[in-house]
């Protein structure tokens, strides 16, 4: 890997920072203060990835297996989950969203953009939010790297 320049450097760390920064201020608006950040991670997991058993998703998010089995009774009982036995083995269940999860990680999308949204109206000029618009296919070309 060759040397990087200082100035690019610098900016690595500035967007590293700006885009931390973004994602936990998405948390915080994201359910109201209904769910803790690990159950919107284990919804959020569930709805990009499908369905998983209780083990899976308790390494997917470097957390022991009694950990996830509270989360999970929680998202339970709240009738966010659907549990279903393993076709291949009888013995474990697969985890997967209900329609109310569905819907719930739905609306907290909805809620993130709609926040997002606002925010880019009221902070940026239409030149600014332009630029930004702009940036945005470079910025995932990165991402993909």
């Amino acid at each position: 890997m060759g040397e990087v320049p200082a100035h690019v450097a610098e900016s690595a760390g500035w967007i590293r920072g700006v885009v931390g920064q973004l994602h936990r201020r998405l948390r915080q608006v994201d359910n109201a203060g209904i769910l803790t950040p690990s159950q919107s991670a284990v919804l959020n997991r569930l709805h990009r990835e499908g369905p998983a058993t209780q083990g899976e998703l308790a390494a997917a998010e470097h957390v022991r297996q009694q950990s996830m089995a509270a989360t999970l009774g929680v998202l339970d009982e709240l009738g966010y989950l659907a549990r279903t036995p393993d076709p291949a083995d009888r013995r474990r269940v697969v985890i997967s969203l209900s329609e109310a999860g569905m819907s719930t990680v739905s609306g907290v999308f909805q809620h993130r953009d709609e926040w997002l949204a606002q925010a880019l109206a009221d902070e940026l000029t239409p030149a600014e939010l332009e630029a930004v618009t702009r940036a945005l296919p470079l910025l995932q070309r990165v991402a993909q790297h």
